[in-house]
């Protein structure tokens, strides 16, 4: 059964809580035989970084968190019951689902204790499990957005 919730944030702030309350959630939700992955939508400037930021920190990642632009995959590790590690990618650089083998995708996603968000994933969705998260932004202005969450 999937939980969708639309929610208007109005500041970075806002945006926080979103992130919080997404992971209580996550953390709340069944176990699977393969890792959560979560896809984060929205054009350049949404607040998919954002967003991800706050997730760490709702994870207890102390580690300052920036997007994996150049790097595609940044991991943190996560003292956490449900979770061991944070994997966040960054699919804008990738031209198919094939190019995340390379980072060890099949080991990544088969691991049940492992979280990955993934940023840009419409250009890896050959890779990407049939039904995952997402969290789509939409811009309404420079510091207003609304967050689509999806839930499985």
């Amino acid at each position: 059964m999937t939980e969708m919730k639309k929610i208007h944030s109005r500041s970075s702030k806002d945006t926080e809580k979103v992130a919080h309350d997404f992971v209580a959630s996550l953390e709340k939700s069944k176990d699977q035989e393969q890792a959560t992955v979560v896809g984060l939508y929205g054009e350049l400037g949404s607040g998919k970084t954002t967003f991800m930021k706050s997730v760490a920190r709702a994870f207890g990642v102390e580690e300052i968190v920036t997007s994996p632009t150049f790097v595609i995959q940044k991991s943190y590790p996560l003292k956490n019951k449900r979770f061991s590690n944070l994997y966040h990618i960054d699919a804008y650089r990738l031209t198919s689902g094939d190019d995340l083998l390379t980072l060890g995708w099949e080991r990544v996603l088969g691991d049940p204790k492992n979280i990955i968000f993934i940023e840009w994933p419409e250009f890896i969705s050959s890779a990407l499990p049939a039904s995952i998260n997402t969290v789509m932004f939409e811009t309404i202005d420079e510091t207003t957005r609304d967050i689509t969450l999806n839930l499985l």
